[in-house]
């Protein structure tokens, strides 16, 4: 789907490559036929891609991981096309400033930042760690809960955002549903430009404070994520941290 003019992946390719930080990008798509397109966009935009496991995310991200020779392993979720390479910057110098201090560093556990700037780092000890050992599907399906679950066997850390705000909860930046397009779509139509293709925090949340019908074109969904599916099997996660969409006003 489209974001000013360009494909969406595009567009979080943009602001990922924007960060400041050194690393090498590889996107990781599936074996699926349906996935030549990822593949196509990808040579246009000399953009390496590995394709791998269609629904075992960890094998695919591991075997990624592997193909660039990785010591340590950055996960942005493709469906994030708002993400401030600002905070990519932040949470990547934390762990880098931090050698051997942490197996996993992110901005998740506990989140703060606008739902959609969601960025983890780590060893690929630890990566392949859970690769070898974990064996529930959702272990597998969202390839970092093995690591951030189980804080008395690897050495977790998190960034905070430096506001001290917490928007976790109440910006839906990701883009999921129908709803959560249109709003990210509006997003794109008044704030990106050739001049301008990176826009931060900041501009978008003035944006949003200013035309108060786009946050409300997916306020249903905020606060929902995959997490409301597997509550019983958390130990870091409880019914706070997530709506259920019967929730949803």
């Amino acid at each position: 789907m489209p974001l000013a003019g360009a494909p969406l992946l595009t567009r979080l390719i943009e602001r990922v490559t924007a960060a400041q930080s050194h690393f090498d990008l590889v996107v990781a798509t599936t074996t699926s036929p349906d996935d030549d397109r990822i593949r196509d966009l990808c040579r246009t935009a000399d953009v390496r891609c590995v394709s791998g496991h269609p629904t075992d995310l960890l094998e695919r991200h591991y075997q990624a991981a592997i193909s660039l020779g990785a010591s340590a392993v950055v996960k942005i979720p493709s469906d994030c096309p708002l993400i401030d390479p600002a905070v990519v910057d932040r949470v990547l110098s934390f762990y880098s400033e931090n050698p051997s201090r942490f197996d996993y560093v992110s901005n998740l556990h506990p989140p703060s930042y606008p739902d959609g700037n969601d960025v983890e780092v780590m060893s690929m000890a630890a990566l392949e760690r859970a690769w070898i050992e974990a064996n529930r599907s959702f272990e597998r399906e969202h390839t970092t809960p093995f690591l951030w679950d189980r804080p008395k066997q690897f050495r977790i850390g998190n960034v905070k955002w430096e506001t001290g705000l917490d928007y976790s909860m109440s910006h839906r930046w990701t883009v999921d549903y129908v709803e959560d397009y249109a709003m990210v779509s509006a997003v794109y139509d008044e704030l990106w430009s050739q001049s301008k293709p990176v826009f931060s925090i900041n501009d978008i949340l003035s944006f949003l404070a200013d035309h108060p019908d786009v946050p409300a074109l997916n306020k249903s969904y905020a606060g929902v994520n995959w997490y409301r599916h597997h509550l019983h099997e958390l130990k870091t996660k409880s019914r706070k941290d997530t709506r259920v969409l019967d929730d949803a006003a």
